[in-house]
């Protein structure tokens, strides 16, 4: 990665709006929510985005937080004894919980990017996957969230229906109401302004 400069213009302002979607007290939500589901040992954050995003940026608090979820025997992420140091490895373990994530169930349009929480460029779009993150272990209710549901909002699911054969031809008799109805309708007394002008 070559080391950035300085923003000016259109790249500075195009970065001043990324930074203001960044939200200070979902930030709190969420570390409350990272330690109650991987214990105290993951620690606590500086307060801010930069501070969230130093915490989160070598992936191992992500990792770990992504494999309590999943039941004991089937941890997707791989976690090294020591945290890693070097960049290309923060950043594949940072890849190993995006695609554990996604795994999970989490739509790729809501999954951030690596160099969004690696270089802080987008720290709202890690937010954004964390919450998806923990709208979905909500919704799953497989034992495996910790911490207040409320934090969270529950994803719609689904609700299959079964018609029997009958409903389904009787259904067909039916005109629904996006049909519309031509009855009365006409073209009387309409007009589309003056006539063509032609001057000699």
């Amino acid at each position: 990665m070559a080391n950035k400069g300085p923003a000016y213009g259109m790249s500075r302002d195009v970065q001043s709006k990324i930074e203001k979607k960044y939200d200070d007290e979902l930030e709190d939500r969420l570390v409350e929510w990272i330690v109650a589901q991987c214990g105290a040992a993951v620690g606590r954050p500086e307060r801010g985005r930069l501070g969230f995003q130093v915490w989160l940026k070598n992936g191992i608090v992500l990792s770990r937080l992504v494999n309590s979820l999943y039941p004991d025997g089937s941890k997707p992420v791989k976690i090294p004894d020591s945290p890693p140091t070097m960049v290309f490895k923060q950043m594949e373990q940072i890849a190993q919980f995006l695609k554990a994530a996604e795994d999970y169930g989490v739509v790729k349009t809501d999954v951030f990017q690596t160099v969004d929480l690696f270089e802080a460029k987008d720290m709202a779009a890690v937010q954004r996957t964390l919450m998806a993150l923990g709208s979905l272990a909500v919704t799953k209710n497989d034992g495996h969230y910790h911490g207040d549901p409320n934090w969270f909002m529950k994803k719609a699911q689904e609700h299959k229906r079964e018609f029997t054969e009958s409903q389904l031809k009787e259904g067909k008799n039916v005109i629904g109401l996006q049909m519309g109805s031509n009855k009365g309708a006409s073209q009387a007394g309409m007009s589309y302004g003056r006539p063509r002008q032609i001057i000699s």
